[in-house]
């Protein structure tokens, strides 16, 4: 991605530690060596004292796995706790078993970033996490944003400059243009830009997202009483929800 390194590592969880699929797979995971991906390793074995499925121990190493082992992610400020096999990515646990599918499945690479989701307010590839290392970390997804009666204003502002065309990729820019938000509340073009590198859009409408970015920071940016009004002036559809 950019040179600011965010995704530079998408086999490994933000902040580059943890281990890659692969090191996991062969090694097994040793619970302390994912502590620095936010993996609480206490709190994770005080849990699993009475569990059958707590980890066993090889060369003195607590391994997890193969089968499904108890995990607790914070999905969208809910814990939602489940029994997933270690190797199981991010992605696959939203989607299969929280039927979250806002987040899409398209490269499955780590390259296309219609997968994007926000790790402690990172935005990552969701395909190229593994669910076990993002425990107890802050997870948002699309569906934390607004709802079909009352979007939020980013996905207003790509409502209304058309920054969307079979919109599968949507979903992801969305996450990483809210990520770029929270960090930088009134961006320039060149910031937009770099923002969204790390995402791609075949149908070819960078033009109109990066207008609905610099839309919704000026949108965010106005007095409430404006706001209140922007949103009374929104364009319905016949069910009542707006327009595209």
């Amino acid at each position: 991605m950019a040179s600011d390194g965010k995704r530079d590592n998408p086999q490994g969880p933000p902040g580059g530690d943890g281990l890659s699929r692969r090191e996991f797979l062969r090694g097994g995971a040793a619970v302390g060596a994912l502590g620095g991906a936010g993996l609480l390793a206490g709190e994770m074995l005080e849990a699993a004292k009475n569990d059958p499925h707590a980890p066993r121990l090889e060369g003195g190493v607590e391994v997890w796995g193969p089968g499904p082992v108890p995990m607790r992610l914070r999905v969208n400020d809910k814990p939602m706790d489940l029994m997933l096999e270690p190797r199981t990515t991010l992605l696959d646990a939203l989607r299969d078993h929280l039927e979250l599918t806002g987040a899409k499945r398209v490269c499955d690479r780590g390259t296309c970033g219609a997968c994007t989701v926000l790790v402690n307010g990172d935005p990552v590839y969701a395909c190229s996490l593994l669910a076990i290392t993002v425990q107890f970390t802050p997870i948002h997804t699309v569906e934390s944003l607004g709802h079909r009666d009352e979007l939020d204003s980013l996905q207003a502002a790509f409502v209304e400059n058309d920054a969307q065309q079979c919109g599968f990729c949507t979903p992801g820019f969305v996450m990483a243009a809210k990520a770029l938000l929270d960090r930088n509340p009134n961006p320039t073009l060149k910031d937009v830009h770099h923002g969204l590198s790390g995402n791609f859009c075949r149908c070819g409408t960078y033009a109109g997202m990066r207008k609905a970015v610099l839309a919704a920071a000026a949108a965010d940016a106005e007095p409430e009483p404006e706001k209140k009004k922007r949103k009374k002036e929104a364009p319905q559809d016949p069910k009542g929800g707006l327009r595209g």
